[in-house]
């Protein structure tokens, strides 16, 4: 029953943060040259940031539980890995990102699209973060399917 509550766990943080980073990626990138877009994505993070920080707290505690009665392999190492640059890249776009697109937000300035370095920056988030999640989840399936 242990592992079922653990691989649940695991699973449901990947459909919530893989989910939740699809929607902000795909608004990201239609904001890359519209300020429409642009507003749209730095509204949506409110909602997503969340999801994803539940996301990789859920895919965590389901690790945790679900891997310590496995056999050995070397794919939770990998995972291990994987939480640890998503944990980073999360960090970096909570606290160094989000906090300047409110400010923008605040001043009205939500429309205009962002500076060039930003998007560089984010564009290198949205590539960790992709091949993270969607990575962890290639891994997970093939752990399962071992």
């Amino acid at each position: 029953m242990r592992e079922i509550i653990g691989l649940f766990f695991l699973i449901a943080g990947f459909i919530i943060g893989l989910g939740a980073v699809t929607v902000i990626d795909v608004l990201g990138f239609l904001g890359r040259k519209s300020g429409y877009w642009t507003e749209s994505t730095i509204r949506a993070h409110k909602v997503t940031k969340p999801l994803i920080w539940l996301g990789i707290t859920l895919a965590i505690i389901g690790g945790l539980i679900f891997y310590p009665n496995q056999p050995i392999s070397i794919i939770p190492v990998f995972h291990i890995f994987i939480a640890i640059a998503l944990i980073l890249n999360g960090l970096f776009l909570s606290f160094w990102l989000s906090p300047r697109l409110i400010e923008r937000e605040r001043r009205g300035e939500a429309t205009k699209l962002l500076p060039r370095d930003w998007q560089i920056k984010i564009a290198i988030s949205l590539i960790v973060s992709d091949l993270g999640w969607w990575g962890g989840l290639l891994l997970l399936t093939v752990y399962l399917l071992r």
